[in-house]
This record gives structure tokens, sequence and C-alpha cells, in this order.
């Protein structure tokens, strides 16, 4: 089952583990989709830096998407 990441110490956590995370945001239909993955590099209060499989850099508002690992 997929855990929800939320805290700042999660992310951190997520980050020193090097666990590929997944962002989700809710599309048109009101359903959750997936919009990207990868390792984090950077998170802040408002913002999550993840690093993706090709090794592009994304960066994904925390009030709009939700992650997962």
């Amino acid at each position: 089952m997929p855990y929800t990441i939320m805290k700042n110490a999660e992310f951190f956590t997520a980050a020193l583990a090097q666990k590929y995370v997944f962002a989700l945001q809710i599309g048109p239909d009101g359903m959750y989709s997936r919009v990207g993955a990868g390792l984090v590099q950077m998170f802040s209060d408002e913002y999550v830096k993840l690093k993706n499989f090709d090794g592009s850099v994304v960066l994904y508002s925390r009030s709009d998407t939700k992650f997962q690992h």
C-alpha cells in the first residue's frame, strides 16, 4: 500500500534513503493521476524537487501535489 508523504521529516527520510517518490495531481475528472516520479533532491514548505529516472529535475508545488512512496 502506498504511503503518503506530508511532513518535512518524511521528505528528509525519503531523500536520505533514496526512495523513489511518486507525484500525483488531481485531474479534470477529480481523480489523482501520476504526473512524475523520482528521488527527492530538495524540499521546502512550498515545493519539492524530484530528479526523474532520466536525470531531469522537476519542481512540484506541495499545495497542488500529493507525494507517495
